[in-house]
């Protein structure tokens, strides 16, 4: 029997927030797949001594974005069809998220140095290669990382062996430029920001998206025992 009065409102309250919910996995899944093909990083995937951490932590935003969105989309039907048992199934799986957001972000925060140190270190031990062995590897994995992030060296001079993998640039531009070390903070600081936000975004939505499924199904429930 469909739920009446104002919990039918909760019914499409449900079904609205959980449209919105796909759409905030879209978005986790849009931002981690920003962080794994953008110019400006793509360059580390592509190395076999990348650093570790920063990869991880990209690939675990993908498999949360994609698990999002399904679990969005189980939660529609689940307000559509009044499943008591479809509501109590995305209320574990929306708990089991926000816990593993919450624990995602605070090793995040609590490891954000450490992973801007990997990569700088990653990129410096790169460099130094290079200029020691000149392997056609290691130049185009530089020239990816300096031309994705418009950078040249460890000290923003080009005057060593290999201004020949820095961006070509013009006027006094041409001799000192963003040392790659800053380039890689500046980067950093910038999308964290935006990840910070839409998890703070996400997480009240899923708040808001557990309260509504519980009093749904208890509305369900006592309805059915009505008659």
């Amino acid at each position: 029997m469909a739920v009446g009065g104002g919990l039918s409102c909760i019914k499409y309250l449900m079904f609205a927030f959980n449209f919105l919910f796909w759409l905030a996995g879209t978005g986790v899944l849009a931002v981690a797949l920003w962080l794994r093909f953008d110019k400006r990083t793509e360059g580390l995937f592509q190395a076999s001594d990348a650093p570790s951490t920063f990869l991880t932590g990209v690939y675990i935003l993908i498999v949360a974005g994609a698990l999002m969105m399904v679990v969005g989309f189980l939660g529609c039907c689940g307000a559509i069809k009044e499943s008591p048992c479809l509501l109590g199934l995305f209320f574990i799986f929306l708990l089991i998220i926000f816990a593993a957001e919450v624990a995602a972000g605070i090793w995040g925060l609590s490891n954000k140095d450490k992973i801007v140190q990997d990569v700088k270190q990653f990129y410096t031990q790169t460099y130094n290669n290079y200029l020691q062995t000149k392997q056609p590897a290691l130049k185009e994995t530089l020239r990816l990382i300096q031309f994705g992030l418009q950078c040249c060296g460890t000290t923003g001079t080009i005057f060593d062996g290999a201004a020949d993998t820095c961006p070509k640039k013009e006027g006094l531009d041409a001799f000192i430029t963003t040392s790659c070390p800053a380039a890689i903070d500046e980067m950093f600081d910038s999308k964290m920001h935006i990840i910070g936000g839409v998890g703070i975004g996400i997480g009240v939505i899923m708040i808001f998206g557990m309260i509504f499924s519980m009093m749904l199904c208890c509305a369900v429930k006592k309805g059915r025992n009505i008659i």
